[in-house]
């Protein structure tokens, strides 16, 4: 079917776009602070008992790969929502706990209340894009991503985001700051080389969505990340259902969602679970179902991510679903990402 793209060219592309920029610039401003690194030195010598990572939406999800970072170390990690830190989880709050709080805006109604609650209890590291914010004002450390002004949906703060947490766990690990850089010096440049088939990727995707009203994304350890996020905004960008979850949760039950209408995008992720991920799809194909693969080794371009280290792959993973946003806005004749009810920054609890 023929493409027309001009509807979806509005400001929500240009962010799109303009990720590359925005990790060049988070890129530039890494840096080991001396609060960073104090931190650092006290969580080595076992001043805290334990790491809670919180945050909403896709900040929320863009904690996955530190989760795993720092359990792989031998730190106790804890993921939990802003939203239930604050009301059911307050224990949490002491001097023996370290919170590491990634907000974009740093100022949503959750961080606000987190400040409130916490009073300087437990040390906090804030990941934001906006230093002047509540959270960076009360942040015991701070990362800022520096990805610049975004319209609505987030894209640019939460790669940016990515890019700083990884940052942020080889500080708290003691790796090798020096392979670090090397490691995420090549994402700009790969995100780039991808986003620049963009027409090429979404035309593709146009014609693979067809007759789809059902959408999955799944797959597991890091790649949770890009699952959680993915569904989150094509639910804000395009109005349209998805639902991100686990591999292994899929096969609980909503295996019997597959159909004509129902479209899995299964995510290959790391050595340790592929071959379970790949198993899945298998499956789903071996059934009747449709599925696809995003991964290094995918069949289609638009879901071929770029040959570079695991570390960096959370970054690449949500490109593919990027594009998906774009397909089905251009499939409806609409822009994609315009918040009919939603604002950029959540004010109620």
């Amino acid at each position: 079917m023929a493409v027309d793209l001009r509807a979806i060219e509005g400001e929500y592309l240009q962010d799109l776009l303009d990720q590359p920029q925005a990790l060049e610039n988070t890129f530039k401003s890494l840096d080991r602070s001396e609060e960073l690194l104090d931190l650092a030195s006290r969580l080595h010598r076992r001043k805290f008992q334990r790491i809670v990572l919180t945050g909403m939406g896709s900040s929320f999800h863009a904690l996955h790969p530190l989760n795993l970072q720092l359990i792989g170390h031998g730190f106790t990690a804890i993921m939990v929502e802003t939203s239930e830190l604050i009301h059911y989880k307050t224990r949490f709050f002491d001097p023996k706990t370290l919170i590491v709080a990634v907000s974009q805006s740093g100022q949503s109604v959750e961080m606000l209340r987190l400040a409130e609650v916490n009073s300087k209890r437990s040390s906090v590291i804030a990941v934001t894009n906006t230093p002047e914010s509540p959270l960076g004002k009360h942040a015991t450390a701070s990362l800022y991503t520096r990805a610049g002004d975004e319209f609505s949906v987030s894209c640019k703060t939460y790669v940016t985001a990515l890019m700083a947490l990884k940052w942020l766990g080889d500080l708290l690990c003691e790796r090798d700051i020096r392979q670090s850089r090397r490691e995420l010096k090549h994402a700009s440049g790969a995100v780039a080389a991808y986003l620049a088939g963009w027409k090429e990727h979404v035309c593709r995707l146009v014609e693979r969505l067809d007759c789809v009203r059902h959408l999955f994304l799944v797959g597991r350890g890091a790649s949770l990340a890009a699952v959680g996020t993915g569904a989150l905004i094509v639910k804000e960008s395009d109005h349209f259902h998805a639902e991100g979850m686990s591999s292994a949760a899929f096969r609980h039950g909503p295996l019997e969602m597959l159909s004509e209408e129902t479209l899995v995008v299964v995510f290959s992720g790391d050595d340790r679970t592929r071959n379970l991920n790949h198993r899945l799809l298998a499956d789903i194909q071996q059934e009747g179902g449709r599925a696809e693969l995003v991964g290094e080794a995918a069949a289609l371009d638009c879901f071929r991510l770029p040959e570079h280290s695991a570390a960096v792959r959370p970054i690449y993973e949500i490109l593919p679903i990027q594009m998906i946003t774009l397909a089905l806005a251009a499939r409806a004749g609409r822009e994609p990402g315009k918040f009919a009810m939603a604002t950029k920054v959540t004010t109620t609890e």
